[in-house]
Parts: C-alpha cells; sequence; structure tokens
C-alpha cells in the first residue's frame, strides 16, 4: 500500500517529526511504501513532496493563527476565510496527491493542534474528494495547550480538529484518549512513543568520537544534556539549578534543540539566569541534528552522539504529551531527572521505571539521588538495564506494529462504510 504521511512539518527533532519516522519505518518493514508530504522537509529527504504552503511559519498563516486564537474581539469573517484559503490549499495540493496517487493519508498532528487552520481544512477536503482512508496521528489537542484556550473560531476546531468518525484516530497517552472520547465523543486507539529497544545503542566511533572537543568540553567536566526544545514548559531552568548546585564538578550543560516555535524570549531569559547562577550553559542546535552530517564547515552530530557522551539527562518538563526524551535516555542506557508531568503520572511511572524525579524545585533529595548515580557505576547500570527492560516490553517496537496495524485495518474499513458526499 502507498502511506502518505502529511503535516505542516516533518523534519528535524521535534517530537511529532521523530515518532512520523519511526511508525514510517515500521510500515516500510511491513512491505508499504510511505512517502512524506509537508511544508518542510530534511534536506536530505528521498521520499517527500515539499509543499511551503502546507508550512505553520509562513506570515499569512500566523496572521489568520493570531487572529483566531488573541484576545481580540470575534472577526466574523475569520472563519470564512480559514475556510477560503483551505479551499485554495487543497487545490494547491492535488497536482501533489496526482503524483503521490495514495491508498491511505496518515495525518501527523495537523487535525489535532491548530497550528496551521487551513491545512486541516484542506487535508479533509482531499479526503473526502478521493475518499482515502485516513488515520489522524494525534500527538498534542488543542485543549491541552492555554495558548489556544481563548478561540474565536470553536466552530473550525469541533469540525477539524480531528474530524469525525470517518477517520480513525490515535491518541499518545491515556489522558488524552479519555479527554477525546468525553470532549468529542470519538474513540481513539492508544499509541505511545515508542523506540526500538530490540536495537542496541550506537556507540563510540571515529565520526563522534570527538564530540566534546568540537564543543570545547573537556573531559574532565560534567556533561549534562537537556535534549529539548527551548521553550518554557520544558523547564529548563530547572536544569540550570541543577548544574549551579553541582558546581564543584564543573558541569556543562548542554540543549540539543532550537527554541521552535514559541519565540526566544525563554532562550534570552535562561541565558542570563544561567549566567546569574554560574552555569555553563549552550545551546547546540546548529551541531545537533537527527541524523549526522557536515553543515557550514563543522560537523553536524546525531542526537544519538549526543546521548552518548552525556554524564546525566535532564527533563524536568511540566508537560508533555508523552516523553520522547525520556524513551532516548533510556534507550541509550542514560541515568535520567524527571518532571512528575501528568502523562508520566498517568502512563510511565505505574509500570515501575526508576528515575530522579523533580517537582518544583531541586530539592537536597534530589541532589543526593543525582550524585549517587554519578558517583556508584554498580548502581547506575542496574538501575539503567532495569529501565531498559521496562520500556522494551511497553514501548517498544512491538506496540507500534500491532497498533499500526490495527489502525490500517480500521481506516480501510471505514472508509468502506463513509456515505462520502457527491
Amino acid at each position: 500500500m502507498r502511506v502518505v504521511m502529511a503535516s505542516t512539518r516533518l523534519a528535524g527533532t521535534d517530537g511529532v517529526s521523530l515518532e512520523a519516522a519511526k511508525l514510517r519505518q515500521v510500515l516500510q518493514a511491513a512491505g508499504h511504501e510511505v512517502w512524506y508530504l509537508a511544508g518542510e522537509l530534511d534536506p536530505d529527504e528521498e521520499r517527500g513532496v515539499l509543499v511551503p504552503e502546507m508550512h505553520f511559519a509562513r506570515p499569512e498563516v500566523r496572521a489568520l493563527t493570531g487572529r483566531a486564537f488573541s484576545g481580540e474581539g470575534r472577526d466574523p469573517r475569520l472563519i470564512r476565510e480559514i475556510e477560503e484559503a483551505g479551499v485554495g490549499l487543497a487545490a494547491r495540493l492535488e497536482a501533489a496527491i496526482a503524483e503521490l496517487a495514495p491508498e491511505l493519508l496518515v495525518v501527523q498532528n495537523a487535525w489535532a493542534i491548530p497550528m496551521h487552520l487551513p491545512l486541516a481544512v484542506a487535508l479533509w477536503r482531499v479526503v473526502q474528494r478521493h475518499r482515502l482512508p485516513a488515520v489522524s496521528h494525534n500527538h498534542d489537542y488543542y485543549w491541552e495547550r492555554p495558548r489556544f484556550a481563548r478561540s474565536h473560531v470553536r466552530p473550525l476546531l469541533e469540525r477539524y480538529f480531528p474530524p469525525d468518525r470517518a477517520v480513525v484516530q490515535l491518541s499518545i497517552n491515556s489522558i488524552a484518549q479519555k479527554e477525546l472520547q468525553k470532549r468529542r465523543g470519538l474513540e481513539s486507539l492508544l499509541l505511545p512513543n515508542v523506540m526500538d529497544y530490540d536495537q542496541p545503542p550506537p556507540g563510540f566511533d571515529a565520526f563522534n568520537a570527538d564530540f566534546r572537543e568540537a564543543l570545547g568540553v573537556r573531559p574532565d567536566r560534567l556533561l549534562l544534556l537537556q535534549p529539548t526544545r527551548v521553550i518554557p514548559r520544558k523547564r529548563i531552568e530547572l536544569a540550570v539549578d541543577l548544574a549551579a548546585v553541582l558546581a564543584a564538578r564543573r558541569p556543562v550543560l548542554l540543549v540539543s534543540h532550537a527554541a521552535g516555535d514559541e519565540g526566544r524570549d525563554y532562550q534570552r531569559g535562561l541565558e542570563s539566569y544561567a549566567h546569574e547562577r554560574g552555569v555553563d550553559l549552550r545551546f547546540v542546535s546548529d551541531y545537533v541534528a537527527p541524523r549526522r552530517r557536515f553543515a557550514n564547515g563543522h560537523k553536524v552530530y546525531s542526537l544519538a552522539d549526543a546521548y552518548l557522551h552525556a554524564d546525566f539527562v535532564t527533563y524536568p518538563s511540566r508537560y508533555e504529551g508523552f516523553g520522547n526524551a525520556l524513551l532516548e535516555a533510556v534507550w541509550m542506557n542514560k541515568p535520567l531527572l524527571v518532571g512528575r508531568y501528568p502523562v508520566y503520572l498517568a502512563d510511565i511511572r505505574p509500570k515501575g521505571f526508576r528515575f530522579v524525579e523533580v517537582e518544583d524545585r531541586i530539592t537536597p533529595e534530589v541532589v543526593k539521588e543525582v550524585e549517587r548515580l554519578l558517583d556508584d557505576a554498580e548502581l547506575r547500570r542496574s538501575i539503567v538495564e532495569h529501565n531498559r527492560a521496562l520500556a522494551r516490553r511497553h514501548f517498544g517496537y512491538a506496540t507500534l506494529r500491532k497498533v499500526a496495524r490495527a489502525a490500517l485495518d480500521r481506516a480501510r474499513e471505514r472508509a468502506k462504510e463513509v456515505r462520502w458526499p457527491a
């Protein structure tokens, strides 16, 4: 079967792109042909069609989003403008659909979080026109984000985020799954974030051996890795606080990802805060990417290379849709500081994982646990092996294969049952 994955962006190290790539890998291993269709693709993407109008960062898209979720008064023309823009974008997508000839469409988050309102409209029109089986892989629902709480486009949200029962829904955590049922009356399959725990993590080699040297981090310095975007809900200030109290170990705190779509004010604030606390904080997204390459005259290392060289991983988030970095750290056999965010408490912690947990501040107890793991190699080995075994059982590719197979089967059945408009 030819499957097309569509989204505003399928590139880089954000969680949606990473999980889409894993789903693609599993579908291809099952014999399906998978293509990407998005407004941003990785430079080396070979099976993808780039449609720039699909990107959420385009000025005209940002303008509509701002009007839809601003504190200003309701504009009676806005919904019509968004619908018309969606019709225009759907017409623009027809050439790509004709080229790709999909037998099934998987929409990655564009029907869940309203970053690009016309795109949601356009994708639904494409599904209807071609009577396509469709799966909506929902990583972040709009009601989970405070910035979308005030809306002037409620009818659009109820119509397209996500669309109705003609589409098979995937929720990435049990809280979201229950909320979708409560708010929209829609059932969904539960597909947590996963990692391929059957594969051993990569080791040191000729390419990554100089990672610390390239970033100017001496071998005797403690390397803390914050493997996230630079946005407030990641609470990177707590990682700064941890680094500050570990000053005797001369820590360097690396943040692997860029600021993303929420501006750079938070990054500037972190830089000031780290300076005040005497912490060596470095933002290294120019040197870390999903895959290795050369750019701007230097090596760009993989995210796995960054994990490999890290002594400890910090992940003190306030909120996560699931927790990609947590699964990555476990796969890379690294000890982890984790925030007690709701999905962690609901879907991950009950499985029996052993992490250093943090609430709202770095307490002496937290520091003591971290230092024990840094100093006791046998304890560290025991804990990372325990965590990896649990993750393989609950969040491995076997889970992904099972849910993906069920989603595709349901989507094909549902497309036959739907009474499509003439």
